[in-house]
């Protein structure tokens, strides 16, 4: 195991590697893809990281929420487009997802009724961006979710090769 960095400003992929105990020479070996010498300018940001490099740290770290940061905060077209998710419990995840769900039932016939006409009007932008403002939270649940559901298997706790057999 080797020695913590007392670096101050580390990156997420160098804290990552850290949290494992690995050198970038053993973490160099069991990513496979990405030289010692590429792994230290990745992590002190001497050169730019590709999207290859991160979903190669994510399986080899067991870390899929790396491909999530990458895309919202590296990605020039991920930054404005992808939602930031952070890592919660599946219990905070379903509590969320029943809360987003639970106020956009209640808002369900205002969102026909403001769409119906194919046209949203002055008037009807508020409630709209309201009703858009509970998908948007639905959208981060799902992708909270699925960020959990790619940390269960990569700890060995739910099966994936099951998992992609039944969503056939």
């Amino acid at each position: 195991m080797g020695k913590k960095s007392v670096r101050e400003n580390k990156n997420i992929y160098f804290e990552s590697r850290e949290a494992l105990g690995l050198t970038r020479a053993q973490a160099s070996e069991l990513i496979g893809t990405i030289s010692e010498s590429r792994l230290e300018k990745l992590e002190t940001e001497k050169t730019l990281v590709h999207p290859e490099d991160v979903i190669d740290m994510a399986n080899a770290y067991k870390r899929p929420e790396l491909c999530n940061y990458y895309c919202t905060h590296e990605c020039r077209i991920g930054k404005d487009t992808v939602p930031e998710v952070k890592v919660s419990s599946l219990s905070e995840i379903v509590l969320g997802m029943l809360s987003a769900l639970n106020s956009l039932d209640s808002q369900k016939t205002k969102l026909i009724e403001i769409t119906a006409d194919g046209v949203i009007s002055d008037d009807e932008l508020k409630d709209f961006v309201e009703i858009q403002k509970q998908l948007d939270n639905i959208d981060m649940t799902v992708e909270s979710l699925k960020i959990w559901m790619a940390n269960m298997i990569a700890d060995g706790k739910i099966n994936g090769k099951k998992l992609k057999e039944l969503q056939k």
